[in-house]
């Protein structure tokens, strides 16, 4: 993709998210950093480094008068690459039927709901060619869930993906480009220290895959090395 294109990314203030905007930014991007803390010092490294080629915007998924008034404030700006990153969890080894209401609700709206109403809220925002993406898991593969555990999360992030497909069978014709992620057992903050993949790795990995399906239209999902996973 030419360099003068324009990346906005949800959730950047750390982690994968944040580790998106520093690789787009590194390949000449100008990259528009959604955070819901615009002090943070992690954000603030790569606004120190690359300057205005960054914006900075505060957002909070989960609210909806937030991601209209972005919409409004965003009005005037194409997007070539639309990458929303949400992710929570509960005790990865609580069983469903033991979750609350409120826990159910709190996951499902976070990794799910939210994600999607971002989707849909700047999908005419997005370049005729562009790319819409979600951070999914491999944990959201039906197919692949032969050992269980992480319930919830499993069911948010397969919840995620099936809203992703429904988006882009409405836009079947289109050459938008709708992905949906897994990133691979990175080293964040929910991964933990044991993880195999550092940081840089799995976002490198995402922007090439991002990179060969650029026009392609259609969605899929993919891990980080652009391999397809199994819905």
């Amino acid at each position: 993709m030419p360099s003068s294109q324009t990346a906005l990314i949800i959730g950047a203030s750390r982690g994968l998210g944040l580790g998106l905007a520093r690789e787009y930014l590194a390949r000449g991007w100008r990259v528009i950093a959604m955070v819901r803390d615009p002090t943070s010092p992690a954000i603030r490294e790569p606004k120190a480094e690359f300057d205005r080629a960054l914006d900075i915007e505060t957002l909070d998924i989960a609210e909806q008068n937030q991601i209209a008034a972005l919409r409004r404030r965003l009005a005037d700006r194409a997007i070539d690459l639309l990458f929303v990153n949400a992710g929570v969890t509960n005790d990865p080894n609580e069983p469903i039927g033991e979750v609350s209401t409120e826990e159910f609700i709190r996951v499902m709206v976070t990794n799910a709901l939210s994600p999607m109403r971002v989707i849909e809220t700047f999908a005419d925002r997005l370049c005729s060619d562009g790319v819409a993406a979600v951070m999914s898991s491999g944990l959201g593969s039906v197919a692949d869930n032969d050992g269980g555990g992480w319930e919830l999360y499993r069911a948010s992030k397969a919840a995620l993906n099936t809203l992703m497909k429904s988006v882009a069978a409405r836009r079947a014709t289109a050459k938008q480009a709708f992905l949906v992620v897994a990133p691979g057992w990175v080293r964040t903050d929910m991964g933990g220290p044991s993880a195999p993949l550092d940081v840089e790795t799995s976002v490198r990995g995402i922007a090439d895959a991002i990179a060969s399906r650029h026009g392609e239209g259609g969605v899929a999902y993919v891990d980080y090395r652009n391999r397809i996973v199994r819905w």
